[in-house]
């Protein structure tokens, strides 16, 4: 996949979720976090990333370095939503996320809503079919937006104009 350059200054960062795991060793317990990071420009670029480290701060930093990475474009209409519906699956997690009507606003659970907000989407309903962990739910959605296309793409796939897909043109 292509890497997506956006300029660095217009990229907004979301900490989705830290989770601690201790180990346990000879002298005590040993903490390490995990950063789950959603990085965007409002305006369809998009990347989900996770750091691991001892610290929070360089956990937060590593998930930011990686978002921005595997950084992605979701094709938006005029209207701010999604071109139609998409299922998203990554593990157990499975998210429904569908197009909604202007003005309904981002009906989505804490972590698909980070990742939607700065996708750029203003008007979207989701919902979470599988698990409930927040890595799966953001990734399922992530997968989701991936897999939506533009009517732009489809007519150029099929060797036809927007119009004549729509039937505006004979």
């Amino acid at each position: 996949m292509a890497r997506r350059e956006s300029n660095v200054s217009d990229l907004q960062e979301k900490v989705v979720y830290i989770n601690r795991v201790s180990k346990v060793v000879k002298g005590g317990r040993r903490f390490a976090l995990t950063a789950l990071v959603v990085v965007g420009d409002g305006a369809g670029n998009v990347g989900v990333g996770m750091g691991k480290s001892q610290e929070v701060p360089i956990a937060i930093k590593k998930g930011i370095e990686d978002a921005k990475k595997n950084m992605f474009k979701v094709p938006l209409t005029k209207y701010k939503t999604l071109p139609h519906e998409s299922i998203g699956v990554f593990g157990a997690g499975r998210v429904l996320i569908k197009p909604a009507a202007p003005g309904t606003g981002i009906i989505a659970g804490g972590p698909v809503r980070a990742l939607l907000e700065l996708a750029g989407v203003k008007d979207v309903l989701s919902k979470s079919l599988g698990s409930d962990n927040a890595l799966n739910m953001v990734k399922a959605a992530a997968e989701g937006l991936r897999q939506l296309s533009s009517p732009q793409d489809i007519a150029r796939r099929r060797g036809m104009s927007v119009g004549r897909i729509y039937g505006w043109e004979e």
